[in-house]
């Protein structure tokens, strides 16, 4: 029989999986105590910063092509925002539904039976409603440290786009 996972077991997995990916792909990682930005961490690379809000399922919703997560409005909201001085993204991390098998101990390694995916929602459309969102996390945008650079690609872009002059 599996064993459903408490929120903060969900919660510090997907820490402990950018926190890995982040370090393999040398950013910068911040982590905030409290998340009223809708932020669980920030990345930094040479000044160009990334939020990421963390979720994790034993249970994902499988679409074409992917994943589907519902996400609250509030927090789309904050992570959309064109205003930001960071752009927002989703990281959804995948888990076997036992927690028993999340870790798998070896004598020279350690494996974590897990996976991800992102998606950026910088500057995204609004909610179709009030409460939850659906949010689309394509199957070819696993959460990898080189994905992690391809959103600081996306963060280098908005904030500096084609044709604009930098003084």
């Amino acid at each position: 029989m599996a064993t459903e996972a408490t929120s903060w077991q969900k919660e510090q997995v997907s820490r402990a999986y950018v926190h890995v990916l982040a370090t393999q792909g040398g950013y910068t990682i911040c982590d905030w105590n409290v998340d009223k930005d809708g932020v669980d961490m920030t990345l930094r690379m040479r000044g160009l910063m990334v939020d990421v809000q963390l979720k994790c399922t034993q249970s994902p919703r499988i679409v074409r092509g992917g994943y589907s997560f519902d996400l609250d409005v509030e927090t789309y909201d904050k992570l959309r925002d064109p205003d930001r001085s960071a752009t927002g993204h989703l990281a959804l991390l995948i888990v076997p539904p036992d927690i028993g098998r999340w870790v798998t101990h070896h004598p020279e390694s350690i494996v974590l039976a897990c996976h991800g995916y992102w998606a950026s929602l910088h500057g995204a459309g609004e909610a179709r409603s009030k409460g939850t969102t659906a949010i689309s996390l394509p199957e070819h945008q696993p959460l990898t440290a080189k994905s992690i650079g391809a959103m600081f690609d996306t963060a280098r872009q908005l904030l500096n786009p084609v044709g604009r002059e930098v003084n």
